[in-house]
């Protein structure tokens, strides 16, 4: 978003409730069987062909986004096809050389096969024994719920609770995208989640792209309800700052992103821009780099416009309640969306309690390194607080 840096941004403003948009309208049962049956086909004449054509896999996206959806809804869990596939990789081919981390994963090949969640790190967590086992996953600009479908199978399958919102605007909300006129607003979903947990329920926030910013906008306004907030390639903003903020550090430096950018403008050229699109035919190289080919045509069928406004909208973060959370980042080095320097960036103006590093992800990891980010995900949940350490081991 670098080329957003020519248009004004308002004054900072405090976290305030958010009006209500119009409820999401679900699909009809009816469109909802005839997708699924054809989503079986689909899946079962894949696995007959060594290649889909674009239009048989689109359809296949499409049908998976729907059905997940639709059963999330209704409170069923929802069974996810994760076999291998084949990845987009980098036109430069080349590797960035990381920063050492206490904490990272291994490289994962493209013909690495699945690995199951107990074989990974599931098999020694005591739920009961953890501060909360109820993640509450938050997308990132122009995508949805939808996004997270593998890690939700990992963790659910693990025995965790896994709530994925679906922002205004973004998604299966019905709300247009170009009507979205405040970040209170846009992370209303969010919001009225965390407002309707019981006293003693709390949750572990994860946000990846611009769902850091609304992550770090719930911490401040239920700091009691949130044990843990994860930043995935995520902004992770300071007092005072926008998302705008934060994308022109990398002013001039990303020319993919500026090219990508299409501005829409729902009021008329002569008003300011009411949200941003994508270009699809530099979604891939942009934001899927190493991802699987399934993957970005679901995505291709499935992201909106990002919202205009919440972009520029100023965070007020105080230290008594967002400062009272615990942060985690997890940096994607192959990103070329939200490049390393700038996630490094951002870790060393507001340094977080630790920070992992997924090896080989894009900017997408949920679909580039799903196994990788789910282990990283439950060993951060395993994370307890440092009196809690000391009463365990009896030095507290």
């Amino acid at each position: 978003m670098g080329n957003l840096c020519a248009l004004l941004s308002p004054e900072p403003v405090k976290s305030k409730r958010p009006a209500t948009p119009k409820p999401p309208t679900p699909s009809p049962p009816s469109a909802i069987a005839s997708l699924s049956n054809r989503w079986s086909k689909l899946r079962s004449s894949s696995s007959r062909k060594d290649n889909l054509d674009d239009r048989s896999i689109q359809e296949q996206a499409l049908a998976a986004a729907i059905i997940l959806q639709h059963r999330r809804q209704n409170g069923k869990s929802t069974p996810v096809d994760r076999s291998a596939s084949l990845r987009h990789t980098s036109p430069s081919g080349l590797k960035k050389q990381g920063l050492p981390r206490s904490c990272s994963s291994r490289a994962r090949s493209v013909t690495d096969p699945l690995v199951q969640p107990h074989q990974l790190v599931n098999q020694d967590v005591k739920l009961d024994e953890l501060e909360t086992h109820h993640f509450v996953l938050v997308h990132g600009g122009g995508f949805g719920a939808w996004c997270w479908y593998k890690t939700i199978a990992l963790l659910e399958e693990g025995g965790f609770k896994v709530t994925p919102i679906d922002l205004t605007g973004s998604g299966f909300n019905s709300f247009s995208t170009s009507e979205v006129t405040s970040l209170s607003q846009y992370v209303k979903p969010l919001t009225d989640h965390l407002e309707k947990l019981a006293n003693d329920e709390k949750v572990i926030l994860v946000g990846h792209d611009f769902g850091g910013t609304c992550i770090s906008y719930a911490m401040e306004l239920f700091p009691s309800k949130i044990t843990k907030a994860v930043f995935i390639a995520a902004a992770m903003l300071r007092n005072g700052q926008s998302t705008l903020d934060m994308w022109s550090q990398q002013l001039g430096s990303n020319d993919l992103m500026q090219k990508a950018q299409i501005f829409l403008y729902a009021n008329g050229k002569d008003q300011p821009p009411t949200a941003i699109d994508l270009d699809k035919s530099l979604l891939s190289d942009l934001l899927f780099n190493q991802s699987p080919a399934k993957d970005v045509a679901l995505a291709a069928v499935s992201m909106r416009p990002i919202p205009f406004k919440p972009v520029l909208e100023k965070l007020s973060l105080s230290d008594v309640n967002y400062g009272s959370v615990r942060r985690f980042y997890i940096e994607t080095p192959e990103d070329n969306a939200i490049s390393i320097e700038l996630q490094e960036n951002m870790i060393k103006l507001n340094p977080p309690e630790r920070v992992f590093r997924l090896k080989g992800a894009d900017h997408s990891p949920f679909f580039s390194k799903p196994q990788a980010l789910h282990k990283m995900l439950v060993e951060i949940s395993k994370i307890y607080p440092l009196d809690q350490v000391l009463q365990k081991d009896g030095l507290g």
